[in-house]
Parts: structure tokens; C-alpha cells; sequence
């Protein structure tokens, strides 16, 4: 399980133990003149033996500056030399140790009170206490950053002449750790929706008015703030003055994003974000878990405001999904490089001369136009593609019909997408991981419920399927699975999102197997990770110990674990009349008050549990003929609805929960509407099913 590189005379050069970890990042630097280890006990007895501190490097197969480190230092043999001789070097990836990863983003801003990123740079005791890290660190000085040979050289010196000074600063450390989790809510608090209306205030006063979005370069998607529009909007609808700022703030992003260059406007998907405030240049990574959560957002804004332009998004990027990211096995990849052929963009990016020769004189002179071609170069003397003007101006430049227009582009792009697929492909991460996948499952139902669309239910299915048959073993998950090899102690996000995306599988087509699995999922949550004072840890009571056992609320580039778990909880809870779910989701709403209340625009997900607490969903349960019940189904499908589950449970349905059993049909469809514990009578008509849902 080694790469073992000699010396001339045949002792061992250095050895390095990266070539057979399930992860492709691991494996990218199993050749590097580096003695690597995983991360684990071997490799830390290994520094306490040797009284050696540990190099921590921790980032992902799609970083770029991951790769500019690798290249500048790590293939390096002198720099390689250095860390040999000095280091014990420990290699991980955060996306399949996120434990570790967060713990060590944490201890690195608490100590250069700077802010975290990849590639992160630690290092640590033998006894795994970090006491210098950093980020990138160029082979050259520069950027007002050291030398990383040069700064290598002065922390193992450090190391070894500043043991006592050391010891302290791992206790006010670890006294920093202790204190980073919320403090107890109040006796007696009232949850309410002061929160909600804290954060709404709070996306406006960061709105950008004129490119949607907040704040300005770089600019990241930020999915749970327009979901959370959305919903304020929709909660507004029956007031006498509509909140329709939140609905315009909302699609204006939506609009400025899908225009941008951060959209791929060949194949669909988007990148991680964009370097510059007008969405037009990304980091051009494409990442499953952005794209999943996108993906959801735009199919609800679609069947929300019946806007075309959501509706090709979401096609298009369920497409990207199934096409290039889906393995034969069912599960999805994790991710696409930014770079590729030794650049950054390369495989994106065109030059006019190319595209002139691609297409017809007719289509490029509608497309250069639309897509800035005839305006300067944006990307390293080359063209990025973005919506450089409006079908309308476009139309008005050639003085034609603007359904003249849209023709030529369509035949365009397909033109230069099959021309771009000869290119030198991003690498892909293909290891599978159960978070990400259960943000996946649940975009694609999204998108299947709202588009109708049987493919991409059919997808998501596949990724479940994979999911319970590869990476659920002796009622427990799996965090991660790579050429064959499914390991690691899962967390609480691959509960939580999974269980999440299986909940949403049941809108498009009930399986009783399938719900009994997500209570399964959640029934593991609350016996492993959940804390007896509310909320829940991000790794499991049996999971390997670290510096602190982190309970976050915040969302990050993902949601918050915490925040879809209690969503979830409250759902199935009302769902299966389980008050024990509505007690643990109670629970964790209330351990995360404090942060609820200071800081809400970082707490979308935990917001929308707070909503759905607060203003009970509406579960609808449809029995009866499958036709029947599924002609409703797909009437209901048409409306916006957030706070609203529909379920289409055929008569012949058995193994049922008693909840649902209960629900008897009376007829070819017959509907119960339950908002909160309290059902309504059988109804036996559509019409009155709709007075039911307007009243």
C-alpha cells in the first residue's frame, strides 16, 4: 500500500502511502517525492516517535492553487527534501474528511486570525494540536507571502526551540474550541419568526441592485438566500401589499446568473463563482454539491413565477448532471477541474477565429453579438462565453424577428459544443459521496416533479438505489465510495441530505421501502449524533475523537446539516404523527437561537426549519387508482408550494405506517389535507381539494 522511491545505493529514498486511498485527490500525489501518509494513527505515533511535527495538507481534486502547490512545491525534490527531513506529512482531502478538515479551517483562523481556504496548510503537534497554519504558500516569495521552503525551515525551528510557549498556546486553544458552540437558550424562550424578518432585511442591505446577488468580487452563488426570497415572497402572497421586492431581488439573481459566464452556456451546470461582481468570469470548477442545491432553486423559482428562462436552466443543468456526471453505477461524481491540458478555463474558453470557422455566417452573426465575441477578449486574450446583450438587441442589430434569432444561437451552440468535446477534458473526481448525492437526489426530484420530466426521475432513483445497496451496511452509512471500495464513518450530512432527497423521491412516486429508509436514516441521527441539549454533532458518538466535536448551524457551500436534519424531523414527524421527531427538531431550533438571532443571513436552512415549525407544512395525501390520484398529483405539481408535501399513495399500497394507513381511499382519488397533527375529512373531488388548499 506504498510508493517506495531508492537512493542509487538502494536504501529508501522516501516512501509514499497515497496510490491505493479511495480518493482520486490522494492518488493525484501518490508519485510526488514526498513521504506522505493518511491522515490516521499510524502516521502521528510516527511523529511522536521521532519528535517530528506534523505537515498538514488538506484539499480536493478540483482546487485549483491545490494544484499550483503541488506543482510549485510538492513535485519539487528540494522542497520535498525539506519536508522529508523535518515533517511527518500527512495528505487529506476535505471532501472525504470533512471532520478533519473543519476543525483545522477553524484552528487556522483562530490563529492568524485570517481566513480559511484550500489548499490549508497546518501544523501540528504530534498530539494533533495545530500551532502555525496558512493557506498557499508560493515556492518563491511573493504576494507578501514567505518562501514555503523558507517558512518550513523556520516552523520546524520553531517547533523545536518553543516547546513552553507552545504548551500555552495549545490551552488557550483549547479554550477557544470550547467556546465556539452556542450558549443555552433562555429558560422559557418562545421561538418566533423575528429571525425570518431579521434575515430578509439583512439580503437586501448586501443586495446588488444592478447584477443580483450579494456583495461584490468574488461573487458566489448564495442558493439558500434566493430560496429564502422565494418563501418570503410566497408567505407575503395573501398580504395586502406582497413582498415583491423579495421576488424581483430573487429573480434578478437568477436572471444575472444564468446570463453570466459562471453558467456554462453550452452544456449547462454552473462553476464554483465568479471572480469578478458581474458573474462573467468564473473559477471555472463545477462542483456536484452547487450545482444540486442550484438546480433545486431554479426549478422552484420556474413553477413559482412560470418564467421560461428557470425552466431551460434546470433542464439543462439536470442534463450536465446525467450526462457527465452520473457513473453507470447510479451515484454521482463529485467534481470537474478548473484547470485542464496545464491551464485554468482552457477547456471553456475560445478563440473567435475557431468559432468564426465553426459556424455559418448567419449564426455567427447572431451569436457573436449575444455572446460577446465582438467585443474584447475577457479571459487571457481569449473569449469566455456570457449573455453580452439581450435577444432583442441582438434581433434589433440584424433587424430581424427576435424568433429568428433564437434558432441560429440553438444550432450555434450545439455546433461548438460538439467541436468543444474533441478538446482536452477537466479531470473528474469520480469518488461518490453521500452528502453531495443526497443534495442531488433531491434537486433532480425537484426538477422531475416541476419539469415532469421521467428521466430525471429516473436518475435520482438510480443515485438512491446505488446509495442503499453500496453505502448503507448494518444500519449505518458510508461516506464516501471510489472504484469499488465504499468507506468511512459517515456524518451528520449524509443522514440528513440523504434522507432529505428521499423524502422528495416520495412527491414523484411513493415507495414505503423507501420512507421506511428515511426514518431509518433519522432514527440514526437521533441515537448517534444527537446532543441531549439540543441540535446535532457533525460526526456520530463513535466516531474517531478530535480536537473538538463541532455542532454547527451555519450554512457554508452546502446547507446546514443541522437545519435540513430538523426539516426533515418536522416533516416526517407530521407526516408519521412521530412527536419524538417534532421534539428533536424543537430542540435543535432552540440550541441555535443565539445564532439565529444575531447573525440570520448565515442560517437559511436553519430558517426554513424555524418556518416550517412555526407555520406547520401542509401534507397532502392522495389515495385511491394510481390514474386517479396521479392526474392530481401532477395538478398540484403546477403550483409553488414550499410548505406543502403531496403524496400519491395507490390503494394497492401495503406495508404502510399506521399514519398513513389510516388515509383510506373512498373512490378512484381521494385526498386528506393535514396541517400539522389536525386532517382534514376524505375528499373526494379536485375542486374541493383546491377550496381545501385556499382556505
Amino acid at each position: 500500500m506504498e510508493t517506495q522511491h531508492l537512493n542509487p545505493d538502494g536504501s529508501p529514498k522516501y516512501t509514499n502511502r497515497l496510490i491505493h486511498e479511495t480518493s482520486p485527490y490522494l492518488r493525484q500525489h501518490a508519485h510526488n517525492p514526498v513521504d506522505w501518509r493518511p491522515w490516521g494513527d499510524e502516521a502521528f505515533e510516527r511523529a511522536r516517535a521521532l519528535g517530528k511535527p506534523v505537515h498538514l495538507s488538506v484539499g480536493y481534486a478540483a482546487c485549483h492553487w491545490c494544484h499550483v502547490l503541488a506543482a510549485e512545491s510538492f513535485e519539487d525534490e528540494a522542497t520535498a527534501q525539506v519536508l522529508n527531513e523535518l515533517f511527518v506529512n500527512i495528505k487529506v482531502d476535505r471532501e472525504e474528511r470533512p471532520d478533519v478538515d473543519r476543525i483545522y479551517q477553524i484552528a487556522q483562523q483562530m490563529l492568524t486570525h485570517g481566513p480559511g481556504g484550500w489548499p490549508l496548510t497546518m501544523f501540528l503537534t504530534p498530539e494533533r494540536r495545530p500551532f502555525f497554519g496558512g493557506t498557499y504558500f508560493p515556492a518563491e516569495a511573493r504576494y507578501g507571502l514567505p518562501a514555503f521552503k523558507d517558512l518550513l525551515q523556520r516552523v520546524a525551528s520553531y517547533y523545536r526551540e518553543h516547546r513552553e510557549e507552545l504548551r500555552a498556546q495549545q490551552e488557550a486553544l483549547a479554550a477557544a474550541f470550547a467556546s465556539i458552540d452556542p450558549p443555552q437558550p433562555p429558560a422559557g424562550l418562545e421561538l418566533n419568526d423575528a429571525p425570518l424578518r431579521l434575515a430578509r432585511a439583512a439580503i437586501e442591505s448586501t443586495f446588488d441592485a444592478r447584477h443580483g446577488g450579494s456583495g461584490g468580487a468574488p461573487k458566489f452563488p448564495h442558493p439558500g438566500s434566493i430560496d429564502r426570497l422565494l418563501r418570503h415572497w410566497h408567505g407575503s402572497a395573501g398580504d395586502a401589499q406582497p413582498d415583491l421586492r423579495a421576488l424581483y431581488m430573487a429573480g434578478l439573481t437568477l436572471h444575472r446568473m444564468a446570463g453570466g459566464g459562471i453558467y456554462d452556456q453550452l452544456a449547462g451546470g454552473f462553476c464554483r463563482y465568479s471572480v469578478d461582481e458581474r458573474w462573467m468570469i468564473p473559477h471555472f470548477e463545477k462542483m456536484l454539491y452547487d450545482n444540486a442545491w442550484l438546480l433545486t432553486v431554479y426549478a422552484d423559482a420556474c413553477v413559482a413565477s412560470g418564467d421560461a428562462l428557470y425552466a431551460r436552466v434546470a433542464s439543462e443543468t439536470a442534463d450536465w448532471l446525467q450526462r457527465e456526471m452520473q457513473s453507470s453505477e447510479g451515484g454521482y461524481y463529485s467534481s470537474l477541474d478548473a484547470d485542464s491540458a496545464g491551464h485554468e478555463g482552457k477547456f471553456y474558453v475560445w478563440d473567435r477565429e475557431e468559432v468564426v470557422s465553426a459556424l455559418t455566417g448567419e449564426e455567427y452573426a447572431a451569436f457573436a453579438p449575444r455572446y460577446g465575441l465582438d467585443l474584447a477578449p475577457n479571459f487571457e486574450g481569449a473569449w469566455h462565453l456570457y449573455e453580452a446583450r439581450s435577444l432583442e438587441d441582438v434581433a434589433q442589430r440584424l433587424q430581424l424577428p427576435v424568433e429568428h434569432i433564437e434558432p441560429r444561437l440553438v444550432s450555434a451552440r450545439q455546433k461548438l459544443l460538439e467541436l468543444r468535446e474533441h478538446r482536452e477534458r477537466p479531470g473528474r473526481d469520480e469518488k461518490i459521496l453521500t452528502s453531495w448525492n443526497g443534495l442531488a437526489i433531491r434537486g433532480m426530484a425537484v426538477a422531475a416533479r416541476v419539469l415532469d420530466c421521467e428521466g430525471l426521475a429516473t436518475s435520482a432513483e438510480r443515485a438512491l438505489s446505488f446509495a442503499r445497496r453500496t453505502l448503507w451496511r448494518d444500519g449505518r452509512l458510508l461516506a464516501t465510495y471510489c472504484d469499488g471500495r465504499a468507506h468511512l464513518n459517515a456524518y451528520l450530512d449524509d443522514y440528513a441530505f440523504l434522507a432529505e432527497g428521499v423524502l422528495e423521491l416520495q412527491q414523484l412516486r411513493f415507495r414505503a421501502d423507501e420512507l421506511a429508509f428515511a426514518r431509518e436514516l433519522m432514527d440514526v441521527v437521533l441515537r448517534h449524533f444527537a446532543d441531549p441539549e439540543g441540535g446535532f454533532y457533525f460526526t456520530s458518538d463513535d466516531h474517531e475523537t478530535l480536537l473538538h466535536r463541532l455542532k454547527a448551524f451555519g450554512d457554508d457551500a452546502i446547507p446546514a446539516g443541522n437545519g435540513v436534519a430538523a426539516r426533515v424531523l418536522l416533516r416526517l414527524g407530521y407526516l408519521l404523527g412521530e412527536s419524538r421527531y417534532l421534539e428533536a427538531a424543537e430542540r435543535a431550533l432552540r440550541a441555535a437561537w443565539a445564532p439565529l438571532e444575531q447573525y440570520p443571513q448565515a442560517h437559511m436552512t436553519m430558517l426554513t426549519a424555524l418556518e416550517e415549525l412555526l407555520h406547520p407544512p401542509e401534507i397532502v395525501i392522495l389515495r385511491g387508482e394510481a390514474v386517479g390520484i396521479e392526474s392530481w398529483r401532477r395538478e398540484l405539481a403546477r403550483l409553488y408550494a414550499p410548505r406543502r408535501m403531496v403524496l400519491a399513495i395507490p390503494a394497492d399500497a401495503d406495508d404502510l405506517p399506521a399514519a398513513l394507513a389510516e388515509k383510506t381511499p373512498r373512490g378512484p382519488a381521494t385526498a386528506y389535507v393535514c396541517r400539522g397533527s389536525v386532517c382534514s375529512a376524505p375528499i373526494d373531488s379536485f375542486g374541493e381539494l383546491a377550496e381545501a388548499l385556499r382556505a
